[in-house]
């Protein structure tokens, strides 16, 4: 008798991986209190020279994507939150807690979690026009806060309002850096 090994689901969640995730859902937009993704360290893994998402990184993003459908299928919202999110530019805003300030950096987490996110929701992460980052300490509940809702409209700064109400043109402030002349 041939016996078949035992395999991992991929989308199991890691030990310590809480199995459900804190989330709410609005018309545009959608919060989630997830885990802290895999360090960039973790992230990837170099196989036959190429860098690839790594087994602990393709969990990560399997594990955002199922507390998405779950939040998603609990909420009255979600064809208008799908609606809203396809159609407008996307602001992002992330809050790390960390177990120790200094081992991580905040925009370590931003690429992958940006992307189950997105992912997860059926969106092109380049719809994103606005993001937020945040970096803090709680030993006892290390976690990521996340929030992807539609953007504010806001106007594009053109040449004409980079001018000073005189009428004289702002420029930036002078560098103490020198010049290098050749």
């Amino acid at each position: 008798m041939v016996r078949k090994a035992a395999t991992r689901s991929p989308s199991a969640p890691s030990p310590g991986v809480p199995v459900h995730a804190d989330f709410k859902v609005s018309s545009d937009s959608i919060a989630l209190t997830l885990p802290v993704p895999p360090s960039v360290n973790h992230q990837y893994a170099t196989v036959n020279g190429r860098r690839l998402l790594s087994a602990k990184g393709r969990e990560f993003k399997a594990f955002v994507g199922q507390q998405i459908l779950v939040a998603l299928a609990q909420s009255p919202y979600r064809g208008t939150l799908r609606q809203h999110l396809q159609q407008a530019s996307l602001s992002l805003s992330i809050r790390f807690f960390f177990a120790s300030a200094l081992r991580r950096d905040a925009d370590g987490g931003l690429k992958i979690a940006q992307d189950a996110l997105c992912e997860g929701l059926g969106l092109n992460d380049n719809r994103v026009v606005e993001t937020h980052l945040y970096k803090y300490q709680d030993r006892d509940n290390p976690r990521m806060e996340i929030l992807l809702s539609v953007a504010p409209d806001l106007p594009v700064p053109s040449m004409e309002s980079r001018r000073t109400k005189t009428g004289t043109e702002m420029r930036p402030a002078a560098s103490s850096i020198p010049e290098h002349t050749s």
